[in-house]
């Protein structure tokens, strides 16, 4: 166990150049984030953090603001050897005052930062159901009548964001952009008469496959576009799904994914979460809200 120093460290917004630095922060408390996540999460949103006088990063949190008054914290960490310091209050709360504080702002809590940011004002207002597989069951396709299942283009992105902002509670256009971007997959699911109905995306990480958003009509939709996203993988994948999806979670199960955790969604400057119309089967991740 290194000493803890007694040196002053330095707050400090991230920049491109710190990636590599923040993947090895990531490693050093287990969390898997690697650069193409983090250089998502800094396309779309700001992350703080402190270094110390050799300028190594020993914390961080990011802050992503949507497009209307709702913002995402996450990516807190704090290096072991660094803890007990205040360290994951002061970079949370630099990431709150970074913009007005009449934004509502959301975050999903660990075990350990919970306590935290119960003292901070956050208010649990809901949950996440966080789902891993390491092999997911192909042997029952789900039937496809009057769907069909395509990749995303170029013109389908308006849609989509209109799909998006309804079942999220707040546009995120921007945000959205870059996760496109990062992709593996976008599937777009259209009607008989062309039109979406629903969208899922997978993001390739070094652990899991990570599935979400997930936004559709109803849960046969959902499972329609989890088994096409999935289908074919091999390797170990992970789903985070909001609460109220309980035929979702049994198909999941059904197919191989095991519940491992229920964090709870935290909320300050608002009493709860902005309306959202029962289609969000999926976050992108909890970084991401």
């Amino acid at each position: 166990m290194i000493k803890k120093e007694k040196a002053p460290l330095t707050l400090v917004q991230f920049e491109n150049k710190d990636i590599s630095g923040l993947v090895e922060l990531s490693a050093s408390v287990g969390w898997d984030y690697d650069e193409q996540e983090i250089g998502t999460v800094m396309a779309s949103g700001k992350i703080f953090g402190h270094k110390n006088a050799e300028g190594k990063i020993v914390s961080s949190a990011a802050i992503i603001k949507y497009d209307g008054n709702l913002a995402s914290i996450g990516m807190v960490i704090v290096n072991n050897d660094f803890r007990g310091l205040g360290l994951g209050k002061e970079v949370t709360q630099k990431c709150i005052d970074y913009f007005s504080n009449e934004l509502s702002v959301m975050l999903i809590a660990t075990a350990e930062g919970k306590p935290l940011y119960k003292k901070m004002g956050f208010k649990a207002v809901d949950s996440v159901h966080k789902f891993l597989c390491d092999t997911y069951d192909v042997t029952k396709s789900i039937v496809n009548n009057n769907f069909t299942v395509e990749s995303c283009t170029e013109s389908d992105f308006n849609e989509i964001i209109k799909l998006d902002e309804a079942a999220f509670g707040n546009k995120r256009s921007h945000f959205l952009h870059q996760r496109i971007k990062q992709s593996k997959q976008c599937l777009a699911v259209k009607d008989s008469e062309g039109n979406i109905i629903g969208y899922g995306l997978s993001v390739s990480g070094p652990v899991n496959l990570i599935l979400g958003p997930v936004v559709a009509p109803n849960t046969h939709i959902a499972a329609l576009i989890l088994d096409n996203l999935a289908y074919g993988h091999q390797g170990k994948l992970r789903i985070d799904v909001p609460s109220g999806n309980d035929e979702f979670m049994l198909f999941l199960e059904n197919k191989g994914f095991v519940k491992v955790s229920t964090p709870p969604v935290m909320l300050i400057n608002a009493a709860e979460l902005p309306f959202r119309n029962n289609t969000l089967f999926a976050i992108a991740a909890q970084v991401f809200g």
